[in-house]
């Protein structure tokens, strides 16, 4: 959960400014609580936020994959760090919104940064990592739901039942170092290059499910989806691969749908859990039956 301490007064009392700040919250964030300071000139993003165990969020791994991502040049610079606390230069660019991610000219820039993540990442990263395994979250997710006594419980058995057919489906991976949590106000566009931020998820897992959640989460259509896959892949995709990637996507859509679905009972943030959930419960059904519907 957040710190229970004033958030803006804990920005504010942060050792590294120079003198009095004000800290102004900066909209859009639906895991941390995020704000902007000014101090000497120079503008900072500071998320504030400790562990959130029932997300798997750990903040020193956090940390640690947004240092090695700087360091492979796709996103900001860690001015400081401490529990609960981190400070990032500030990025003069304009947030991707879904229907950016959805305009085919845009795909070969997004592709490549999410790729060079994959490959640079693990260069620079210091420390034990994770691995993030999206059939692994799922099932931790429905337990967390059962002791948290949500009102989702009745689905649980039909909605794992599924996960397991897709992680067959999936089969051997390749493992990357992956952002893991793709969605479109993810990626900055500063005029000249894009930026990618917000590493809580990070942690190896395949490409596929950052590929799946790219497309899936600001839906760009089964041509889109495609495409991204040719321009990853640089090869013709296959119906084995299609299948593939097409079982992970939909299982991008049911962790983000479990997701929030915990965070319906658990978070403290001022947004409106209920109302995800049904929206991306909603598109992970399409995606199942259009899985089903290829493999028929």
């Amino acid at each position: 959960m957040t710190d229970p301490a004033d958030p803006i007064l804990r920005v504010a009392k942060l050792p590294i400014w120079t003198g009095r700040v004000e800290p102004r919250p900066l909209a859009g964030g639906i895991t941390n609580k995020n704000y902007v300071v000014e101090d000497q000139g120079r503008k900072y993003v500071v998320r504030i936020g400790g562990d959130i165990r029932v997300h798997g969020i750990v903040r020193t791994t956090e940390v640690a994959a947004s240092r090695a991502a700087h360091a492979a040049g796709v996103s900001p610079r860690v001015v400081h760090a401490e529990p609960g606390a981190l400070v990032l230069d500030f990025i003069e660019g304009r947030t991707l919104k879904p229907e950016d991610v959805r305009q085919p000219g845009n795909w070969p820039g997004l592709v490549d940064l999410v790729k060079r993540a994959h490959e640079a990442i693990p260069r620079f990263y210091r420390g034990p990592a994770p691995l993030f395994w999206v059939f692994q979250v799922v099932r931790d997710y429905a337990h967390s739901l059962v002791d948290l006594g949500s009102r989702h419980v009745p689905a649980l058995p039909r909605l794992i039942a599924i996960a397991e057919k897709l992680e067959r489906e999936v089969g051997p991976i390749s493992l990357v170092f992956g952002h893991n949590d793709l969605l479109a106000a993810n990626f900055l566009d500063t005029g000249d290059r894009l930026w990618l931020v917000d590493w809580d998820y990070a942690g190896f897992n395949s490409p596929l499910f950052d590929l799946g959640g790219l497309a899936s989460n600001s839906e760009v259509g089964e041509i889109g989806a495609e495409r991204m896959l040719e321009l990853y892949f640089d090869t013709y995709v296959d119906d084995g691969l299609r299948r593939r990637a097409a079982a992970m996507s939909a299982a991008s859509l049911l962790r983000e749908t479990m997701w929030s679905m915990v965070s319906e009972l658990t978070s403290d943030l001022d947004f409106d859990y209920a109302a995800y959930t049904a929206d991306n419960l909603g598109r992970f059904e399409a995606a199942w039956r259009a899985f089903q519907e290829m493999n028929a």
